[in-house]
């Protein structure tokens, strides 16, 4: 029931994804929220954490896009430092954003991989695209009622799910 919820991977955090995670994997491609997977949803541009896994991710041949339902200001502003794609706007849970991401890179699905923080849109969109999909802690939780319902729903999902 709950198997579409399900990331493929779980981690802390992206300091936990290294270049062997992606050469076992086969990932060449990496679809990346921004918003408390990368970097806390109040830092506008990429800390040292978030700079450091883009290096890597870029010393080791993956291409990345950034993918967010923020506007298009922030996602902007965050992804000039890479010049990278992005999408703002993105839509999800629906795939339609994570597919143009994906076809701004030239991903095949079978190596792609959505890197985000929440069950609900992250994963949930990635897994409507056809890819892998990892999912990190978040950085800092939302002090908002709308962000802990979500948060209580992802639990009572994720206590079942083995992965």
């Amino acid at each position: 029931m709950f198997k579409k919820f399900y990331p493929d991977f779980r981690v802390n955090s992206i300091k936990d994804l290294d270049a062997d995670f992606f050469k076992e994997n086969n990932i060449h491609f990496a679809v990346l929220d921004i918003d408390n997977t990368l970097v806390s949803y109040k830092t506008a541009r990429a800390d040292k954490m978030a700079r450091e896994f883009l290096d890597m991710l870029s010393e080791n041949g993956i291409k990345y896009a950034f993918v967010s339902n923020n506007h298009k200001s922030r996602v902007e502003l965050f992804s000039k430092d890479f010049n990278a794609p992005f999408v703002s706007h993105a839509l999800k849970p629906f795939a339609v954003g994570v597919r143009r991401a994906m076809s701004k890179m030239g991903a095949k699905k079978t190596k792609t991989v959505l890197i985000g923080d929440q069950v609900f849109t992250d994963v949930y969109a990635g897994k409507r695209a056809g890819i892998k999909t990892v999912m990190v802690n978040p950085i800092e939780a939302k002090e908002t009622p709308f962000f802990g319902f979500k948060r209580y729903f992802e639990r009572i999902v994720l206590k079942n799910h083995k992965g």
